[in-house]
C-alpha cells in the first residue's frame, strides 16, 4: 500500500523521482505526487489523481525541477482519491509523504484547529505535517522538531520529509511500514546521492546499496552522511547490504501483463526454489533450516492473510498427512486479537509474500517468547518478517508485480510442502524410500506446471462462458477445498465477479439455493477417494439446472489437467485458477495487474 520515494541528488532528480514511483505502481495507488526543493530552498508540490500518467501530465503543464524531492503514491485511507488528499502535503516549512494510519490523527487535529490551524484534506497525514510545523516553531530546528513529532504520532507510518530552506537534508522514519535508504556511489568531493523508498524495487534504477531501518528508527539523510536513531534517540548503525538485481529486475517481456508473465514464470521460480531444499538426482531432501528441529515439536500454527492463507490451508493437510504433526491456520487480522492457548512445543509459521504484512508481522511478534520457534515464509529475505522471525524460508521466486498473486502463492505452497517432508522426516513419519517418493513427486512439478500452462487455450474458452456471470461458485474436496477458496479470490480480485469456494460436500448445507441457469459451477475434480462423493455433488447442481465445469484429469468437456500425483494436484488447480481468471479479467476488460481498490503489500490495518 502506497510508496515513498526520495532522492537527494547532485542534479535534478524530477525524472528520476517519477520514475521510482512507476516501480511502486504494483502496490496499488489511487493518487500520485511529488515535491521538489530548488537550490535556494524553495518547494514546489505536484499532485493528480489517478495513474502516474495524470501526474506526467501535469509536470507537463508545469514543470518543476529541483536537487532534492520527494515523491509518493496514496492508497486511499482517509479521505478519498482526490487532489487534495493526494501526498505530498505542505504547511509553510514542511513537506511531508507518509504510508501507514495515525490511529490519533482526530485528537491531534482537534488540537490543532482549537489553535487556529485550518485543514486542506480529510487525511491523517496532513495532521502530521500541521503537528511538525507547530513543533519547528517550538523547538527552533528540524532535528528536533521531527523527534518531537515522532513521539506525538500513535499508529503506523513511514514518512519522508524535506524542510523550506534546508536544500540538503532529508528526514524520514518508520513505525510499521517499510523504509529503505539507498547510498549512490561518493563523488570526488566525497559526496553520495543518497535515495530513500518503500523497497528496492523503488530504489533499483539508482543504487545496490541499501539499509533497512527498523521500528522505532529516525534518520536525516544528507549527501556526505547518515545519522540514524533508534526509538530511544540513541544513534545506531544499520547494515548496508548489496540487493541481488534477481529482487529488482522486472520487466514484462513479450507478455501483455505482468500476471500473464508471472503465471508463465511459474515452471523456473518453481524449479529454482526446488533446487535449493531438494536433492532430485539423490532423491532425498537437502539440509535447510538446520537449526530447527521438529523432533522437538508437537503441534504447528500457521498465520496468514488473503493468498498466502490459502496457501496454509493446503499445508495444514500435509504437516498432519506427512509429517503426522498437529496443525492449525488462523487468519492474521483475528489471530493476534484474540486470547490463544499456545503450547511449549509449538511452532509458528507466517507466511507473506512482501514480509511487511501488517497483521501478520504483528501476529509474529505477539507470539515471541510463548512459542518454541517461529518461522517466516517471504519472498523478500530482508523483510521485517524476515528480520524478526527465528528461522526464515526464501521462496524465491522474484519480484511479483501484480497485484493478484500467482508464482508466490505456488512458491509458498512449494515452501511449506518442503518444510512438512522436514518435519516428516525428523520425526520418524518418512522413511528412506517413501522419502524418494515425495521427492519425485516434487521433481515433476516443473514439468506439470509447465504442460498445464499449455491449457491457456482451453482455459480462454472456458472463461468466455463464465465471464457474462455475476457470480460464481467453485468446490472441491480435501486438498481441492483451499484451492477452490483460492479460485474464487482469484476471480474477485481481478474480474470482479462474485466469487465463493466450498467444500463441496457443503453445497447442501445452504448454497445450493444460489443455483439457476445463471450460476456457473467449476468443480475441481480430482481423482481419489473422494472423486465419486465430488461427482455427486456436481450432479445435484446440473439436476438443478446450474451449469457445470468439471478441471480434471478426466474431466471430458470441460478443462483436463495433466496426470500427476495426488500430493501435488494444488499447484495444478492453482495454474487454472489463475489462468481462468485472467481470461475471465481480459473479457471483461478490467485492470488485470493493478485491480480497483486493492494494494499489493498490506502494511495496514
Amino acid at each position: 500500500m502506497c510508496g515513498i520515494v526520495g532522492i537527494l541528488g547532485h542534479t535534478d532528480v524530477s525524472a528520476r523521482l517519477v520514475d521510482g514511483l512507476s516501480r511502486l505502481e504494483y502496490r496499488g495507488y489511487d493518487s500520485a505526487g511529488i515535491a521538489l526543493m530548488n537550490v535556494g530552498g524553495e518547494i514546489a508540490v505536484r499532485r493528480s489523481v489517478g495513474k502516474l500518467a495524470a501526474l506526467k501530465a501535469e509536470l507537463d503543464a508545469a514543470p518543476v525541477s529541483g536537487k532534492i524531492g520527494i515523491g509518493h503514491t496514496r492508497w486511499a485511507t482517509h479521505g478519498g482519491p482526490t487532489e487534495r488528499n493526494a501526498h505530498p502535503h505542505r504547511t509553510r516549512n514542511v513537506t511531508l509523504v507518509h504510508n501507514g494510519i495515525v490511529e490519533n490523527y482526530a485528537k491531534l487535529r482537534d488540537e490543532l484547529e482549537a489553535a487556529g490551524v485550518v485543514f486542506q484534506s480529510e487525511t491523517d497525514t496532513e495532521v502530521a505535517a500541521h503537528l511538525l510545523e507547530r513543533l519547528l516553531a517550538e523547538t527552533h530546528t528540524p532535528p528536533a522538531a521531527f523527534a518531537a513529532l515522532l513521539q506525538r504520532l500513535v499508529g503506523s507510518y513511514a514518512l519522508a520529509v524535506i524542510f523550506e530552506g534546508y536544500p540538503d537534508l532529508i528526514f524520514a522514519a518508520r513505525y510499521g511500514s517499510p523504509l529503505a535508504i539507498g547510498y549512490g556511489p561518493l563523488a570526488e568531493d566525497g559526496t553520495a546521492e543518497m535515495f530513500l523508498g518503500s523497497d528496492a524495487l523503488a530504489l533499483a534504477p539508482f543504487t545496490d546499496r541499501v539499509c533497512y531501518l527498523e521500528d522505532g528508527d529516525w534518520a536525516v539523510i544528507r549527501t556526505d552522511r547518515v545519522q540514524i536513531f533508534d526509538g530511544t534517540g540513541v544513534e545506531v548503525t544499520r547494515e548496508i547490504v548489496t540487493v541481488p538485481e534477481a529482487t529488482w529486475s522486472v520487466d514484462k517481456g513479450p507478455y501483455r501483463h505482468f500476471m500473464l508473465k508471472e503465471i508463465h514464470d511459474q515452471p523456473q521460480s518453481i524449479a529454482r526454489l526446488l533446487a535449493s531444499v531438494a536433492d532430485t538426482h539423490a532423491m532425498t531432501m537437502k539440509p535447510f533450516l538446520p537449526d530447527l528441529d521438529f523432533s522437538k515439536i508437537d503441534k504447528v500454527t500457521l498465520v496468514a492473510c488473503g493468498t498466502a492463507y490459502y496457501a496454509c490451508h493446503v499445508a495444514k493437510t500435509w504437516f498432519e498427512e506427512i509429517a503426522g504433526i498437529s496443525a492449525e491456520i488462523d487468519i492474521a487480522s483475528e489471530y493476534r486479537y484474540r486470547k490463544r492457548i499456545h503450547a511449549p512445543r509449538e511452532l509458528v509459521i507466517v507466511v507473506s509474500q512482501s514480509g511487511e504484512t501488517a497483521d501478520t508481522l504483528a501476529a509474529l511478534k505477539d507470539v515471541r517468547g510463548h512459542v518454541a520457534a517461529r518461522l517466516g515464509v517471504v519472498n523478500v529475505a530482508t523483510s521485517s518478517i524476515a528480520r524478526e522471525a527465528d528461522h526464515v524460508v526464501d521462496i524465491e521466486v522474484g519480484p511479483e508485480i501484480g497485484v493478484a498473486s500467482t508464482k508466490a502463492f505456488t512458491g509458498q505452497m512449494l515452501a511449506l510442502l518442503s518444510v512438512a517432508l522436514k518435519a516428516g522426516v525428523e520425526r520418524g513419519q518418512i522413511d528412506k524410500a517413501h522419502l524418494a517418493s515425495l521427492v519425485q513427486d516434487l521433481a515433476s512439478l516443473p514439468r506439470i506446471m509447465s504442460e498445464t500452462i499449455a491449457l491457456e487455450g482451453r482455459v480462454s474458452e472456458v472463461a468466455q462462458e463464465i465471464a457474462p456471470a455475476r457470480d460464481a461458485i467453485f468446490i472441491g474436496r480435501g486438498l481441492q477445498y483451499p484451492m477452490a477458496l483460492e479460485a474464487a479470490l482469484k476471480l474477485k480480485e481481478i474480474s470482479y465477479i462474485h466469487a465463493d469456494g466450498y467444500a463441496a460436500g457443503e453445497l447442501k448445507h445452504g448454497p445450493i439455493a444460489l443455483i439457476d441457469r445463471d450460476m456457473p459451477v467449476i468443480v475441481f475434480d480430482s481423482a481419489g477417494p473422494l472423486q465419486g462423493k465430488t461427482r455427486s455433488n456436481a450432479a445435484e447442481v446440473a439436476a438443478r439446472g446450474g451449469r457445470v465445469w468439471h478441471v480434471g484429469h478426466d474431466a471430458k468437456g470441460g478443462i483436463q489437467t495433466p496426470e500427476c500425483p495426488d500430493r501435488v494436484l494444488p499447484f495444478v488447480y492453482a495454474v487454472v485458477a489463475q489462468m481462468l481468471a485472467y481470461h475471465v479479467a481480459l473479457a471483461k476488460g478490467t485492470d488485470v495487474d493493478q485491480p480497483r481498490n486493492l494494494a499489493k503489500s498490506v502494511t495496514v490495518e
